[in-house]
């Protein structure tokens, strides 16, 4: 049996499912939301460590990844942060600013989710149901679709996979989207784990383990991008935002370098303590600059031999390779956390096949895709929060 009851039947019940479904129902659709947890938004719930790193203040198109950059600008720029910023503030929810401009709530995620199922009751025209899993998604001959789910039929004349990406699995992560989109003759990048820590399985993951819990203001860098924030050691390897951002631009198989002491010229400050401390170790210099811990470590991959040899009787040569090493010190991870710890998965739904002001499938009428199934992952610090908001609210408009 068919229920012709909705219009729009969304698949998924994360920030961009319930804001699309939301939006959609101010236009007068009526809309399903069907998710396959028991609960919805359990993303939006964890995220920014169950603050919400809703948006960010500075949000350009340069924060984000595809292989079609210029897709997002005609979302992002009839959404903006500033209209999500003011839905916030008219729900009187509190947040605070933290470096970079990314902006997190005061008193917890779950006032963004209520937020949004208050605006989804609010037009009395969406059901949401959890532990509702698709099974099937038809064309139908005339126009949109039937979707087989474990609850029943759905007759609508629109689908939006809002499913997200594979990450956090535990979450309800699943390749349902993917599957939907590749049926309807769509090319999906492969999927890899992004915004995710890096792990180690030579000589440095004894080195992170010893260490773990130490961060440090460092930069990471590769030949395609360069990220200065905290760097944290771990027992499996290297965290912290630089990680995460870094790891967008990275593929197993290659290294890159850490800049453990990015906002101080080494050889200057080498040479200047020379004259003025002849006698003092380098150990002691760089400790008032990095954790003690931390220089031990490096002393020993660095400059082991120079270790008890005063800073006045080492050679201006040897400083500068020392500076050099410590400003560009090469690793090589084995790999990632995977999926498992990662916020954002990469790749997705080949953008070149999707509208960038409708988020409509140019391959199939009444099918759009909205958030991270799309072949777009924000940087860390707000950004895939407003890619959410943004493509959900393009796509509102045309379900």
């Amino acid at each position: 049996m068919s229920s012709k009851q909705y219009d729009v039947l969304v698949i998924g019940a994360g920030a961009s499912g319930l804001m699309t479904a939301y939006m959609a129902a101010q236009r007068g659709r009526r809309v399903v939301v069907v998710e396959k947890a028991n609960k919805v938004g359990k993303k939006i719930l964890m995220s920014g460590g169950g603050k919400c790193n809703f948006t960010n203040l500075y949000v350009e198109p340069d924060n984000y990844i595809s292989h079609n950059p210029h897709f997002v600008i005609s979302a992002l720029t009839r959404y903006t942060n500033w209209d999500f910023i003011a839905l916030v503030c008219e729900y009187g929810i509190e947040y605070e600013e933290r470096k970079h401009g990314q902006l997190f709530t005061l008193n917890g995620a779950k006032e963004i989710l209520a937020m949004l199922l208050a605006e989804c009751d609010k037009t009395g025209l969406v059901d949401i149901k959890t532990s509702c899993e698709v099974k099937a998604v038809n064309a139908l001959e005339e126009h949109g679709f039937q979707v087989a789910t474990n609850l029943g039929y759905f007759e609508v004349e629109s689908v939006v996979v809002a499913s997200g990406g594979l990450s956090i699995p535990t979450l309800g992560g699943s390749g349902i989207g993917y599957e939907i989109a590749k049926q309807f003759g769509h090319y999906v990048y492969p999927t890899r784990a992004g915004l995710v820590p890096f792990t180690f399985s030579d000589g440095f993951k004894e080195v992170t383990t010893r260490l773990s819990g130490n961060a440090v203001e460092a930069t990471l860098s590769n030949h395609l991008n360069s990220f200065t924030e905290a760097l944290l050691f771990t027992h499996r390897g290297l965290s912290g935002p630089s990680s995460l951002q870094l790891s967008n631009y990275w593929d197993v198989g290659q290294s890159f370098k850490v800049d453990f002491l990015p906002s101080l010229d080494l050889l200057d400050f080498f040479k200047t303590r020379k004259q003025n401390q002849p006698k003092v170790l380098l150990r002691t210099l760089l400790a008032e600059h990095l954790p003690k811990s931390v220089v031990v470590e490096l002393q020993q991959l660095i400059w082991m031999d120079q270790a008890e040899i005063s800073i006045g009787n080492i050679s201006d040569e040897k400083l500068e390779t020392i500076a050099q090493r410590l400003h560009a010190f090469e690793v090589k991870p084995s790999g990632t956390e995977g999926y498992r710890t990662a916020e954002v998965t990469l790749g997705g739904v080949d953008t070149t096949e999707v509208s960038s002001k409708t988020m409509e499938s140019k391959k199939q009428k009444g099918l759009f895709f909205v958030g991270e199934i799309l072949d777009v992952t924000g940087h860390l610090g707000g950004f895939n929060f407003q890619w959410a908001w943004s493509s959900a609210h393009a796509a509102s408009e045309y379900v």
